[in-house]
């Protein structure tokens, strides 16, 4: 089923990023169209931290916040639908540039493309139980989380996924030193990241520092959390008041950069060019946990903005050349 609009701009994604560019394009009066497949990065997460006036808040709120005001304010410009998307393609010879279908076969048609659909952490790579505990006892950004669970006796660092290299490990210990008296680093059984952190920890915080290379069969949520409960193949266990750990990333629609034909970084971040955040491809933006590895809320609200602030520009400088840019109420 193809739908008859031609809209200004497709977002693909419905979460911060997106939204950031939605609200800075309908500023301009573009047409807009999100399509978002309602799976979000944080949605495990209770509470999310560092978006002033939305400290502690269910960051399902923050969400529903922005939309309101894109769906009260500037209805005129902008469309929801909940989809996934699973193909984008360039066409040529038409009046629109994109063409986009979702899982039920609806295609939608653009001029520019932003792609803000995130990414998703890879949990089924770590150890059993990761995935129920992620989020609510085991955090990848003690910025993010950890404050809350401040000062206690003992907590985890989790070797593997992105956490692997000496300098992930002098990035996280030090952030998990500040908020626990004591830290053990936990190697599953990799003894190469054992011998690395051994050697970049300072003599000085070496007694507030252990290492534990055994090998992890199963983690588990103490009480709800935040306390992780780690149990070993040799049937042991132990109690940490949290846990730090970053498992390896995928977009979201990990097909679409491929089809779009973007470049793509070694994190998974698609290949920008600042401060507008094009990519490689004309008419194709993106914002968001899909082109940084610097992943939270605060900076995929930057870039969603400026990817908006991009699309604005391609789509007004095509505009004033063609001698469309006068908006008509009657449009």
């Amino acid at each position: 089923m193809e739908t008859s609009k031609v809209y200004d701009v497709l977002i693909v994604g419905g979460g911060p990023a997106g939204l950031a560019a939605a609200t800075t394009l309908v500023r301009q009066l573009h047409t807009v169209l999100i399509i978002d497949s309602g799976e979000y990065r944080n949605a495990a997460a209770q509470r999310m931290h560092l978006v002033p006036g939305f400290d502690h808040q269910d960051p399902a709120v923050f969400r529903a916040k922005i939309r309101a005001d894109l769906e009260t304010r500037y209805s005129d410009f902008v469309d929801f639908r909940s989809a996934k998307v699973i193909k984008a393609a360039g066409v040529e010879g038409k009046n629109h540039g994109f063409e986009l279908t979702d899982d039920r076969g609806k295609v939608y048609k653009s001029r520019t493309v932003i792609l803000a659909n995130g990414v998703r952490d890879k949990v089924e790579e770590m150890p059993d139980g990761f995935k129920e505990c992620y989020g609510r006892g085991v955090f990848h950004c003690l910025f993010c989380h950890g404050f809350e669970e401040r000062s206690c006796d003992s907590a985890g660092v989790l070797t593997g996924g992105l956490i692997q290299s000496k300098q992930m490990l002098m990035h996280v210990i030090p952030n998990a030193m500040r908020l626990s008296k004591h830290i053990v680093l936990y190697t599953n059984g990799n003894e190469t990241i054992e011998a690395d952190a051994k050697s970049i920890i300072p003599p000085s915080s070496a007694s507030h520092i252990t290492t534990d290379s055994r090998v992890i069969t199963n983690l588990a949520l103490v009480n709800d959390g935040p306390k992780v409960k780690i149990t070993f193949a040799d049937g042991t266990s132990k109690t940490e008041g949290f846990v730090a750990s970053h498992p390896n990333v995928e977009h979201h629609e990990p097909s679409l950069a491929k089809q779009l034909g973007l470049d793509v970084g070694p994190m998974m971040d698609i290949k920008l060019n600042g401060p507008f955040n094009a990519t490689n491809v004309p008419g194709v933006f993106a914002g968001g946990d899909a082109a940084t590895p610097m992943r939270n809320v605060m900076q995929a609200l930057h870039m969603g903005g400026f990817a908006g602030a991009g699309c604005v520009s391609s789509l007004q400088q095509d505009m004033l050349r063609a001698g469309t840019l006068y908006y008509s109420q009657k449009e």
